[in-house]
């Protein structure tokens, strides 16, 4: 089983979202997050004073999955996240030692 850990610009998601169900996979984790690479931020004026925007807004998904679904599901996110600019953001993959259901008590891929 592998992680996938994505980082892409918030009006993205939905894209995402359909582009990796529509290689069969059923359920992500989405969080709202702030950071920057490259892009360092940016200055913004509000009432006549300037202030630098050293956080944008991001969202990070969660996968875990079958090791025969990372392939499809990473170019499924780099399609669908790509605008071509800076700031797409990252994609990284991981090892997972053990998945558990709560509920039912199953383990391994069962569990996912």
């Amino acid at each position: 089983m592998k992680k996938i850990e994505a980082i892409i610009k918030p009006f993205k998601l939905d894209e995402v979202k359909e582009a990796l169900q529509e290689v069969g996979l059923q359920g992500i984790t989405v969080i709202e997050a702030k950071g920057f690479g490259r892009q360092k931020g940016h200055t913004e004026l509000y009432r006549g004073a300037e202030y630098v925007v050293d956080f944008l807004p991001k969202v990070k998904i969660e996968i875990v999955l079958a090791d025969e679904q990372v392939e499809r599901a990473v170019e499924a996110i780099r399609k669908a996240a790509a605008t071509g600019r800076i700031g797409d953001g990252k994609i990284f993959v991981s090892p997972v030692e053990e998945a558990i259901r709560i509920r039912t008590g199953e383990t391994g891929p069962d569990a996912i």
